[in-house]
């Protein structure tokens, strides 16, 4: 078992990130590479809640959709944002070599696929990406889509040949080894329980040591607590769980041909296969803690409906933690109060913009980069505390009772499409046939049977 280093002595340091999770390594990884001194206090372990990762994709964009983005803060500004989404997948990438994580296994491409027949909007999105946004798509029809998931249950898709999959487990504690490689002191079992913002040297209090730091860097998630209770308030916590099943073999194979991960556009279903004949599952959203087992069952059935082919199917394995989903959708990044800084509020996209936003923090402190301000219109909002978990998990339960009610009725209509077609073919090949048939000569007038 790897063994934990808590925090028992006095120390002073350029910079104090309080989290080790994915937005908390790389500030402290790239503050490190650009000579700082860092030190990292985690109150359990490194990676212990949603920076484990669940399928682990890494591709550009937020919560919050595109086209809210823009009504938010306009088209400019909005491109700048998604090109820092990219920047920051291209981060990970970077990091995820061989060389320096190795056994990472990145694999390559995602497709997101629609439960509704969307072709007409799917046009709409696919030209505002590539078109104002720079970002290389591609629109597949219907039979393409299945053609890779065989599965009647998706119709048009998204496929970002540029995004990829890491591990999500392995790639946090890639991290924590690169930023220690870079100088980074990380202490875990160490949680804060005080810290004084004010003057030049802010102080931080453990259970049992103190440190100061010009800088404090709050990388946090909801269950940030005592440190930044006002931070910590802004984030509706949302479980998820993923699963992995035992091996499949072939019938994996002859189910799903796409070697990327899939998600479909409500959210609902998000996969991918790993390890040659194995599937990872992502279970729906909860905005309460359950023990993950409880969840195999679910994903189990899950699968078996998406994919009937594959017949009953063992889950080997469940993990899970809790996100930090903000009200606006949009992480929270940049600068509480003058050495006080705010990395949180990832939400469903966190691999590359924890990546983002560890490179523009570190940035800012060592080099003055001012580009978090483009995230200054997105503020700290009230998550509604237990009022809004209840609502939160209302409009979770309503949202996928709507998306599974849109999804059998646009099958039922894809079904009546089809039936129309070949009626349509019949009447047609009947009317050739009539048309070819011979005509049989009528008996002249006044002859015949009397």
């Amino acid at each position: 078992m790897r063994e934990r280093t808590r925090l028992t002595f006095d120390v002073d340091a350029d910079l104090c990130v309080v989290g080790a999770g994915l937005a908390g390594l790389t500030v402290a990884l790239e503050a490190s590479r650009l000579g700082a001194s860092v030190v990292v206090l985690e109150g359990r372990h490194i990676g212990w809640g949603a920076s484990g990762g669940l399928l682990g994709t890494v591709m550009p964009g937020y919560d919050l959709p595109i086209k809210d983005l823009i009504a938010r803060v306009g088209i400019e500004d909005a491109k700048e944002l998604w090109e820092l989404s990219k920047q920051g997948a291209e981060y990970v990438r970077a990091q995820t070599t061989e060389a320096l994580m190795p056994g990472i296994a990145a694999t390559d491409g995602a497709l997101e696929v629609s439960n509704v027949d969307v072709g007409d909007r799917l046009i709409s999105e696919l030209q505002m990406l590539s078109e104002d946004f720079d970002t290389q798509v591609e629109g597949w029809q219907v039979d393409q889509v299945r053609a890779q998931l065989k599965t009647g249950r998706y119709f048009h898709g998204v496929y970002f040949p540029r995004a990829f999959q890491v591990d999500g487990r392995k790639y946090v504690h890639g991290l924590a080894t690169l930023a220690k490689r870079a100088g980074a002191r990380i202490f875990e079992d160490t949680p804060v329980v005080g810290i004084d913002a004010s003057g030049i040297r802010k102080r931080i209090v453990t259970p049992s040591a103190r440190l100061r730091a010009s800088h404090i860097v709050l990388a946090g998630n909801v269950h940030l607590g005592a440190p930044s209770r006002r931070l910590s308030e802004t984030l509706l916590p949302v479980w998820r769980y993923a699963a992995i099943t035992e091996p499949l073999g072939e019938r994996l194979g002859e189910a799903i041909a796409f070697k990327g991960s899939v998600t479909d556009t409500y959210s609902v279903d998000q996969f991918r296969v790993v390890d040659g004949d194995r599937l990872m599952w992502a279970s729906p959203e909860t905005t309460w803690d359950a023990r993950p087992q409880r969840f195999a069952p679910a994903v189990a059935r899950r699968i078996r409906t998406i994919f009937p082919q594959l017949g009953r199917v063992q889950i080997s394995d469940v993990w899970g933690g809790a996100i930090g989903q903000t009200v606006h959708g949009m992480p929270q990044i940049g600068q509480l109060r003058k050495g006080l800084w705010v990395a949180s509020g990832f939400g469903r996209q966190g691999l590359g913009t924890t990546a983002m936003a560890g490179q523009l923090i570190a940035r800012s402190i060592l080099w003055g980069d001012e580009r978090w301000r483009l995230f200054s219109p997105f503020e700290l909002v009230w998550a509604g505390g237990m009022t809004g978990r209840v609502a939160g998990h209302l409009i979770g339960v309503w949202s996928r009772g709507s998306t599974a009610a849109s999804g059998a009725l646009a099958r039922y209509r894809e079904r009546l499409r089809k039936q129309e077609r070949t009626r349509e073919a019949r009447l047609a090949e009947a009317n050739r046939l009539a048309g070819t048939r011979p005509v049989r000569p009528r008996a002249p007038a006044g002859e015949g049977g009397s």
